[in-house]
């Protein structure tokens, strides 16, 4: 995966995904993010799976012997019915589409789980499960703790074939076809240099008392990309829901965990249930935040709020990391290929 947050150059034979989310690539600002180690956690390096031992606490001899699991695994997003969403949608399930059926996948079905309440223009288009929103407003303006609330509500009303579940979002794009990559009961997840449990330990142990064990079981991690077995996250999902409902509702939490609060959620709902992941930094690339910052070229998202991007965007010019340009080219592809796109 390559998170957006801005993008570099990518490495290994592991990259998958292409993510636009809060993204603006912005022209000799990008670097790569080399944030990946986390005490006392599994983290894997190398693009043929192998897993190595953490610097810190060597890994269980019986980890190291696991093998990638080669079962299909059930791609499902949440999204909203607004244009913003659609659009990203549409992008994400055009290169699914295309990745599954090469080989090296296990991609299997794919679930676009609407917590709008209501069916959409898309329903044809993408597999849709439709699901209830919060309660009026139980979110408090903050979209994204509908997240844990639907896959709560689509574990219990769907029919899932897949054992795993790769958990997603609509600005993640395949550039790769996508092996399980997890490793026996152990979920592969990808670090977010920003999330940090050790550094908010007054925090997160408002919500992950002592007695459940340190600090460093919590995850640098959110749910997504998360690969994980069916019937773990059936455990997790109420708790990671309550767990972010909480935390929205302190005041201290909210103010300093912000718009990755659920992401903080779902980690320690995790840790919670005893469940610790891979952390996979190849699972996806991800760059500095340069947030404010504007470069000679430039694609922000959020400039297309209310509608799609337009077809056929300009190329960024040369000395541009070659995942942005990467990013580019793929979404000119798909909004070529996708029909009627003006029509969100």
């Amino acid at each position: 995966m390559i998170s957006s947050k801005t993008m570099g150059r990518a490495s290994g034979l592991l990259l998958v995904v292409l993510a636009l989310g809060f993204f603006f690539a912005t022209y000799n600002l990008i670097t790569m993010i080399t944030h990946n180690r986390s005490v006392g956690k599994l983290i894997t390096e190398d693009s043929d799976g192998k897993l190595f031992m953490d610097p810190v606490i060597e890994m269980p001899e019986e980890v190291k012997k696991l093998k990638t699991t080669k079962s299909p695994f059930h791609v499902a997003l949440t999204a909203t019915d607004a244009p913003y969403s659609k659009w990203q949608c549409r992008i994400m399930y055009y290169w699914y589409k295309k990745k599954k059926g090469l080989p090296g996948s296990d991609m299997g079905g794919f679930t676009r789980i609407l917590h709008s309440g209501n069916p959409d223009n898309l329903m044809d288009e993408i597999p849709t499960v439709v699901v209830d929103p919060l309660p009026a407003g139980m979110d408090r303006g903050y979209v994204v703790l509908n997240r844990p609330w639907a896959f709560v509500q689509w574990l219990q009303k769907a029919t899932i074939e897949e054992e795993y579940i790769l958990m997603a979002e609509p600005d993640h794009v395949f550039v790769a076809p996508l092996p399980n990559l997890v490793h026996g009961g152990y979920p592969a997840a990808f670090p977010f240099f920003y999330i940090k449990p050790e550094d908010n330990e007054k925090i997160v142990r408002k919500f992950y008392p002592e007695e459940k064990g340190p600090v460093t079981d919590v995850d640098p991690i959110g749910n997504s990309p998360v690969i994980i077995r069916k019937d773990l996250l059936e455990k997790i999902a109420p708790t990671w829901m309550n767990v972010s409902l909480k935390m929205k509702q302190d005041p201290e939490t909210d103010k300093t965990f912000g718009w990755v609060l659920e992401m903080y959620g779902y980690a320690v709902a995790s840790a919670l249930h005893g469940v610790q992941h891979i952390l996979r930094k190849d699972f996806m690339v991800q760059g500095e935040l340069t947030y404010g910052k504007v470069g000679e070229w430039r694609f922000d998202k959020r400039s297309f709020l209310h509608g799609p991007p337009p077809r056929n965007l300009s190329l960024p010019p040369p000395g541009v990391p070659e995942t942005v340009v990467t990013l580019v080219k793929m979404v000119n592809e798909a909004t070529a290929n996708i029909p009627n796109w003006n029509n969100q």
